[in-house]
């Protein structure tokens, strides 16, 4: 298939080898976060928090983090241009809620004396919280829907990336306190562009599932 997004998922790839001389241009990077701040969410909740890890503290900070396992992917926090920490709400309440009902009635797309009403949605958050007031399972989702966004993004700017869910969740919660104000990091992002020479992945086809073994239409 010549269509230019197909072309652009069949290029990208997880990298597994970056350049570290390279860094991803600002203007590509504001492109990058714009789009991860439009990405869908059931109800519009946006349950999310996005750390960005750039500077050469912030990275010797992530990479205290793999102290105790998961050091095969601490390469990529020394290699990449950047790291992407993403981050949901494990405890996403009503006044959560009514911040994104306050920008909507900013953007013009609810009324100011709809707000009490523009509440009903909130239902399905109540619905997919229990008794504890945790919501995590339901804004974990949210969050991997901005996460595959980003990786659709950055395969149409042409800058390789690596999904990084072998991170030690608690020692990057800890380090990070401060910054995720009571989100919690499950999965990062290391973007960049890869080493070809020793990227071997670069080298190999793309392989999939036939698309007749995935896709029913009735």
């Amino acid at each position: 298939m010549t269509h230019p997004i197909i072309q652009d998922l069949q290029w990208r790839y997880t990298t597994k080898k970056f350049d570290q001389t390279k860094k991803v241009p600002q203007a590509d990077l504001d492109v990058l976060f714009e789009a991860m701040r439009l990405s869908p969410s059931s109800i519009n909740s946006q349950p999310w928090r996005f750390i960005v890890l750039g500077t050469a503290d912030a990275k010797e900070r992530m990479n205290r983090t793999f102290a105790n396992k998961y050091q095969f992917n601490q390469p990529h926090v020394v290699d990449s241009s950047h790291i992407i920490l993403f981050a949901h709400n494990p405890h996403y309440t009503r006044a959560n809620y009514g911040e994104v009902i306050d920008c909507a009635i900013a953007d013009g797309r609810t009324q100011p004396e709809a707000r009490d009403s523009a509440f009903g949605a909130f239902i399905f958050a109540e619905l997919n919280t229990d008794k504890t007031g945790d919501t995590s399972v339901w804004t974990k989702a949210q969050t991997y829907l901005a996460l595959g966004n980003a990786l659709h993004v950055l395969a149409r700017l042409k800058i390789d990336s690596t999904t990084m869910e072998g991170i030690d969740a608690e020692l990057v919660n800890q380090e990070f306190e401060q910054e995720l104000d009571g989100y919690h990091c499950q999965v990062a992002l290391a973007i960049g562009y890869h080493q070809p020479q020793e990227d071997h992945n670069a080298k190999l086809p793309k392989s999939r599932r036939k698309l007749e073994s995935i896709l029913v239409q009735l």
